[in-house]
């Protein structure tokens, strides 16, 4: 659906959107009942149009999904972020940051097994075998997780 002059953001009516997206219409409607998603405004026939940032979010709420992520958890993300920060850009990137955070902290524990199972002498050549900056961050992040007895 295109809107006015040249520069005038592109809106979408939610069928528009579900094809662009790649999911059905009726998800959209599930995800904006969340407060995952938001109309930008209503047509003149009360019809709820949606932005590129909608479809912006809605690709990253399925990125998220496939990562295992449950939508209340996303929810959470996207809601910490638009409290904490308004900028588009540095909250996508704070955000971005969140969700390698946990994804390495996934990590951290599905090694926690096998770091356990090292003897002290196992353990120090693996470290010395790592880059310092990958053993600093393995080692905050196993201080995170309250594990710090590695090195």
């Amino acid at each position: 659906m295109r809107n006015g002059p040249m520069n005038s953001p592109q809106l979408y009516r939610i069928g528009e959107l579900s094809m662009l997206a790649g999911i059905s219409p009726r998800t959209i409607d599930y995800y904006t009942g969340l407060g995952l998603l938001a109309p930008a405004k209503r047509s003149t026939g009360n019809y709820r149009l949606y932005d590129d940032e909608t479809l912006s979010r809605i690709r990253r709420i399925e990125q998220l999904k496939s990562q295992k992520f449950s939508l209340e958890e996303i929810r959470e993300q996207f809601t910490s972020m638009n409290r904490v920060v308004t900028d588009e850009a540095v909250s996508r990137k704070l955000s971005d940051l969140q969700t390698h955070l946990a994804m390495l902290e996934r990590e951290v524990k599905e090694l926690e097994p096998v770091l356990d199972q090292l003897k002290p002498q196992q353990a120090k050549r693996l470290f010395r075998a790592i880059t310092p900056q990958t053993a600093a961050c393995v080692e905050a992040l196993l201080l995170l997780l309250g594990k710090s007895n590695f090195m």
